[in-house]
C-alpha cells in the first residue's frame, strides 16, 4: 500500500484551509497536490478531526491484520480438510 507523504494534521489543515474559503486550486497548486486528491481527502475526511481520523487509521489497520489472518486460517483449514480427504 501507497505511504502518503501528507500526515492527519497536515490533511486537516488543507481541508480547513478550503473551508475558510481559499480557492481550491490555489490550495492545489501550494501544496502540490491535484484536486483529485483533494476531493478524495475532503470526501474522506470531512467533519473529522485529526484524532477522528487517526482512530479509523487505526480501525483500518486492525481490519487489514484481521482480514489477513482470517485467509490464513481458512486456507490452513482447506489444506486439513484435503490432507483428511473429506471436502
Amino acid at each position: 500500500m501507497k505511504k502518503t507523504r501528507f500526515t492527519e494534521a497536515q490533511i486537516m489543515a488543507v481541508l480547513r484551509q478550503a473551508e475558510g474559503g481559499v480557492p481550491v486550486a490555489e490550495l492545489c497548486r501550494e501544496h502540490g497536490i491535484s484536486s483529485a486528491t483533494f476531493y478524495k481527502w475532503r470526501a474522506k475526511y470531512g467533519g473529522m478531526d485529526v484524532s477522528m481520523m487517526s482512530q479509523m487509521k487505526s480501525l483500518e489497520d486492525e481490519n487489514r491484520r484481521l482480514k489477513r489472518m482470517f485467509a490464513d486460517l481458512s486456507m490452513q483449514a482447506d489444506l486439513l480438510r484435503e490432507a483428511l480427504g473429506k471436502k
